[in-house]
């Protein structure tokens, strides 16, 4: 973590020289203040060529992650498909012991503006949060992992760690440019024309291909982008945006949400298993992630969900959901957002002007849609209006709000104390 005052010290032990160049570009070093990871520090141990035997070890799969948070240990066991597990296992120690010490850990990205107005965007991978945090305009505190104490925001990372399967490079010129950075590692792209990739420029590419794995990623220091926070940090945060891809097409592009309508969405954690970032997936499929991140979450949703309700009310932070999924039908019939249009709702989010537009409330799932936005069609925000049929779109909404239903129901958040919204 970049927060001495809440920073884990660890060490990295594995096989792959790649993962232990990929933890030297992700987790933060000679942290002034931080304690020594010789101190009773974690130890991440990597050994793929371990193949766990799951009648012998009582594991479920010959793959598997295992923590031990007495001991500070932290075991990947089995085939290492891409470097990300290291971080990831990291994050998880990392969201069950900051909530112990009242802080809040959050699977989002994190950036400034020039005049202190620091934002965090929640969301799954997949979902917009390293593409929209790199904004030329903002100084960019990370794109991933972070923490909320009472000081203000902080990258848990030293690094990014980007998607580039269909890589637009006019559109995310931020990271089409690190590219060519010295420091970066790319995994899962092939090599082009039979080429080896020693003598490929990585800007000749070729990031369509899938022939490897649909996970392409490529991780590179925070440095690489033009605008970094200093000491990778921010001040406590004037907008919060969750985004979601919904791949039925159903969401606003945009909706303003309430204190009770951002503890609802939080846990819930709705949106869209994209192609490439989970096992098996190849296309779009509709899921619920508390606190947008439950695979990596260690302690139930509550407590994250009460740390953030409390931040946001001690610092009067603004929210928005952002839908960067469908317009105009399902995935299939529609079309994914325009990366143009989201953006300019996210400027638009952060610079305050939805805080007193006129809005238009959803018949069926309830959420508070502005009616304008400057720079954007007025039928875009109304996501009805851009199907062809609207009786099939307030069927898809119907089915879509019973969906929340059920899931409000099953893991028991009225028990937590948690409004319904829906």
């Amino acid at each position: 973590g970049a927060d001495p005052d809440f920073a884990e010290p660890c060490r990295f032990v594995g096989e792959y020289a790649s993962h232990a160049y990929f933890c030297n570009i992700m987790l933060p070093a000679h942290l002034d203040g931080a304690p020594d990871h010789r101190d009773h520090g974690w130890v991440l141990l990597n050994v793929p060529s371990f193949h766990c035997d799951p009648g012998r070890d009582g594991t479920r799969s010959g793959r598997a992650v295992i923590l031990d948070m007495g001991r500070r240990l932290a075991l990947v066991l089995g085939r290492a498909d891409y470097c990300g597990v290291n971080k990831k296992t990291m994050f998880t120690i990392m969201n069950f012991v900051s909530p112990g010490r009242g802080q809040l850990s959050m699977h989002c990205s994190a950036n400034v503006g020039s005049g202190g107005d620091a934002a965090i965007l929640f969301g799954l991978s997949g979902t917009g949060k390293t593409t929209l945090s790199a904004d030329p305009d903002r100084d960019l505190i990370g794109d991933d992992e972070h923490i909320w104490t009472g000081s203000g925001i902080a990258n848990y990372e030293a690094g990014c760690y980007a998607k580039l399967i269909d890589l637009d490079k006019q559109a995310e010129p931020v990271i089409a440019a690190a590219l060519s950075m010295k420091g970066t590692l790319i995994e899962n792209v092939p090599a082009v024309d039979g080429r080896t990739l020693a003598v490929t420029h990585p800007q000749d590419l070729d990031l369509r291909d899938r022939s490897i794995t649909e996970n392409t990623r490529f991780a590179y220091p925070l440095e690489c982008n033009p605008h970094v926070a200093p000491g990778h940090r921010g001040p406590h945060p004037t907008t919060i945006v969750l985004l979601t891809a919904d791949a039925f097409g159903v969401l606003p592009p945009v909706a303003i949400l309430d204190p009770d309508d951002v503890m609802y969405h939080f846990v819930t954690g709705f949106t869209a298993k994209l192609a490439g970032t989970e096992v098996g997936v190849t296309e779009p499929a509709a899921t619920f992630s508390p606190c947008f991140g439950a695979p990596f979450m260690s302690r139930k949703p509550d407590v994250y969900a009460r740390l953030l309700k409390q931040r946001m009310h001690e610092h009067r932070a603004r929210c928005v959901l952002l839908n960067t999924g469908w317009s105009g039908g399902a995935y299939g019939a529609g079309r994914r957002m325009p990366l143009p249009v989201t953006r300019r709702l996210l400027d638009a989010a952060l610079a305050g002007e939805f805080d007193d537009v006129a809005t238009r409330t959803h018949p069926i799932l309830g959420l508070r849609m502005p009616v304008t936005c400057d720079g954007i069609d007025d039928e875009i925000l109304d996501p009805r209006a851009t199907w062809d049929d609207p009786d099939a779109y307030d069927v898809a909404a119907v089915r879509l709000r019973d969906l929340f239903r059920t899931n409000f129901s099953r893991q028991g958040y009225a028990q937590m104390g948690i409004a319904a919204a829906m």
